[in-house]
Order: C-alpha cells, then structure tokens, then sequence
C-alpha cells in the first residue's frame, strides 16, 4: 500500500481524490513529509489501536501523525449507530477489550503526550453505553503520565444521567460532546441523536464542571460542522445555546463528504466566513473559539484549552 508521505499533494483528503476538481482552492493542501509520522502509526500499530484520525478519514491526520499526536478510538471500529455523514463504519460491536485502557496509556506514553484525546464509537448495546471504559481510560492514562491533560469526546450515552456522571466523577480536563449540527438538519445528519439530548448533556458537564476546594477545573466543550444546508440564523441560535448551557470551547468547521454514500456537501464555506464566526463566538462570551475549514474537535487540541 503507498503511504501518505509518498502521495506527494493532495487534497483536503486521501479519500476525496474522486471529488477534487470540485473541491476549492482553499481546501487543498500539500501533505508533510515525517518520519515521525511513521512512527505515530507504529506505535498504534503495534498496539492495536484505532484512532478516530484514520476511521472518520480526517484531512489533518498526516498533519497530527507528524507532530505525534493521534486521537484515540476506544471499544471497537463499529459504531451502534450509522450517521450519514461519518464514515466510522456500523455493524455489530465487538466485546470491549479489559486491556485496551492500558494500551492507549502506553501508547499515549510513547509519543510523550502531554494532552491525551480519547473517543469512542457509540456503544448503544452496552449496560453503561461505555462510560466505565471511558473512566478507566483516564484513570490509566493519569497512572502512566504524571500531569498529563485529558480530553474525552463521547457520545450521548442516550442521555442516561448515571452514564453521563459516571465521566464528570473522573474528572477529565476538557469534556467534549460535539452538537455537529443545527435543530433542522437532526433527522437528515444525526437520526439517531436529538439536539436537545446533547445540550442537555453539556448542560450537566458544565454545572458540575466549575473546580472547588478538591476539584480543578473541567472544561465544557463542542463543535460543529458547516456546509449541510444550515442557515447564518441557525448557526447564531445554535452557538447561542451551547454558550447557554455552559459550553466555553466551540470548534467550527467545515463538512467534508467522506465517501460516495456519505451525505453531499451543500455549501463549501469560505475562509472569511469562518473567521466571522470565530468574531460572533467570542462576542459570545466562549473562552475559546477555533474556526476554519479544517479545524476539527480535536485538531490541535492541546492549544483549544485556555490557560486559566
């Protein structure tokens, strides 16, 4: 198989080459040249690991790799749900793996990261919906990086409040649970998902989030995707409503057509209105508003937490 640092340039993706006469000038980029990047992949590799970099195809991934950073995908490739946009594959999950918190401890270790991002498939078919698995990711990665950040980005967990505390009480630094979309566009992008499930999640991050005598901080996060058919009113609604219910670190960014299946690109948003976007979050109120075209929840996620 050729790999990435032999391709030379591309675009936005390896898998929108069927697409790239279409694509824009601002969405095209050359592909770095690592050997880190090799062994970002061997140390995955070795370990079993999957990584939400390669399963949702994303167009930073060469990027990430090069600078030995990866986002971890945790209990399985197989997600319980099928969202039209992504292209993480549905099916029958596997049986979670008791070891796998340790391997991601290992491997996050070995890159030397300082700033751990771990996600997950939906696992609607399990007890927990996962968040035991998410805890004992932390609580592995803490053991094994002294000091060491970590962010998680889950799913719903449905909504169930005993799954959703079951993370606030490990106390990750950053909780993340991306929105993606406007009301509107729900049954078309997320169908399994409800818009005011997720607010409602990050409503309960955000009032257990604040540090007390015992407790440092957590950030409340999330993002979302432009280029689906949403309206500039949809988007100040929306980024209203994630501020409202306690989110203080959104990411923007534009929607990419994985595959031939997936849904189409309605719109793809220029540069300046991202950066219009960036301007109207901040006056806002978020602490911190990453916005551009191929800003992604986790891309360069190590910067997206404030200092204080």
């Amino acid at each position: 198989m050729q790999s990435n640092d032999e391709r030379g340039f591309e675009t936005a993706s390896e898998t929108h080459r069927w697409e790239r006469e279409r694509l824009p000038e601002w969405l095209r980029m050359p592909l770095s040249r690592s050997a880190r990047s090799h062994s970002t992949a061997t140390a995955l590799e070795q370990r079993s690991l999957h990584t939400i970099c390669e399963e949702a195809r994303c167009p930073n991934r060469n990027h990430c790799w090069s600078r030995g950073t990866a986002t971890f995908l945790v209990m399985g490739d197989r997600c319980t749900r099928s969202c039209p946009f992504c292209s993480v594959r549905g099916g029958p999950p596997v049986a979670l793996d008791p070891e796998e918190p340790f391997r991601v401890a290992e491997a996050s270790a070995e890159l030397g990261l300082k700033h751990v991002v771990v996600t997950s498939v939906n696992r609607d078919d399990l007890p927990d919906q996962g968040s035991g698995h998410f805890v004992r990711c932390i609580e592995q990665i803490r053991l094994r990086i002294p000091g060491v950040k970590v962010e998680v980005l889950t799913p719903d967990f449905r909504g169930r409040n005993e799954d959703i505390d079951r993370v606030i009480d490990a106390r990750p630094d950053v909780f993340n649970h991306n929105i993606e979309t406007v009301p509107s566009l729900y049954v078309k992008t997320r169908p399994g998902a409800r818009y005011q499930r997720s607010l409602d999640l990050l409503a309960r991050v955000a009032s257990r989030g604040e540090p007390d005598d015992q407790r440092h901080r957590m950030w409340t996060k999330s993002g979302l995707m432009l280029g689906l058919g949403e309206t500039d009113d949809e988007i100040d609604s929306l980024l209203t409503d994630l501020y409202q219910a306690g989110v203080r670190i959104v990411t923007i960014g534009q929607y990419l057509q994985p595959d031939r299946d997936s849904l189409p690109v309605e719109e793809y948003v220029h540069p300046q209105k991202f950066e219009y976007w960036r301007e109207i979050g901040e006056q806002i109120g978020f602490s911190m508003v990453f916005s551009g075209p191929f800003v992604r929840s986790s891309y360069m996620a190590d910067a997206q937490v404030p200092l204080s």
